[in-house]
């Protein structure tokens, strides 16, 4: 079901000790299975707090817990730990949490949405950008408006060419162009500022 690598028991292992707490494990959870907004969620578990329905994974010290209704959702997960100069960065792969991409049955605005929201958003948050759907014309164009840290970026060219569109046609292959139809020009807090070609952010 889930796959925990040494790296990561040996992380996880670690943290409990630190608590000094006996018998103290890991209780994971998924919130908002099935839909774009799907994440993991780790805390520390005390026997006593388990309600009975968990899945067990006995690891090297301590046991990781699973919740029960959180198990179907987590078929081929892995967790890794990739250690760093700076502290290391706890990795979780659950390639179903977020259900699976509508199918051909589902109209063209609700797949292109649906990537939108569980690819292409996720990605750019970490740049305070958004990007929301405007339309899906009849010739299959999809133009969409930069909110955010895109909205007035100098790299938003970058972002919609090799990334934005990019994951779109891959995922919904009907799509014959991404348009952007954004005024960049009224950007107020914008990631990257098109004169310095630097972040602005420092």
């Amino acid at each position: 079901m889930i796959d925990i690598s040494e790296r990561a028991q040996q992380h996880f292992l670690r943290l409990i000790a630190q608590q000094g707490v006996d018998g103290l494990g890991i209780r994971l959870r998924v919130t908002s299975p099935g839909t774009p907004a799907a994440d993991c969620e780790l805390e520390f578990c005390e026997s006593a707090e388990l309600s009975g329905n968990e899945w067990t994974v006995e690891c090297q010290g301590f046991n990781f817990y699973i919740e029960g209704d959180s198990a179907r959702w987590l078929e081929n997960a892995t967790i890794d730990y990739e250690p760093s100069q700076t502290g290391g960065q706890l990795n979780i792969r659950a390639p179903k949490i977020k259900g699976d991409l509508p199918g051909m049955e589902a109209g063209l605005v609700e797949r292109v949405r649906y990537v939108l929201d569980a690819e292409v958003n996720p990605r750019i948050a970490a740049h305070g950008g958004r990007v929301s759907l405007l339309e899906v014309d009849a010739d299959g164009v999809v133009v969409l408006q930069f909110g955010g840290g895109c909205h007035g970026c100098g790299m938003v060219d970058v972002t919609l060419k090799h990334g934005v569109e990019k994951t779109l046609r891959e995922r919904v292959p009907e799509i014959t162009a991404v348009r952007d139809a954004t005024d960049h020009k009224g950007g107020a807090n914008p990631y990257y500022s098109k004169n310095e070609g630097k972040s602005a952010m420092g």
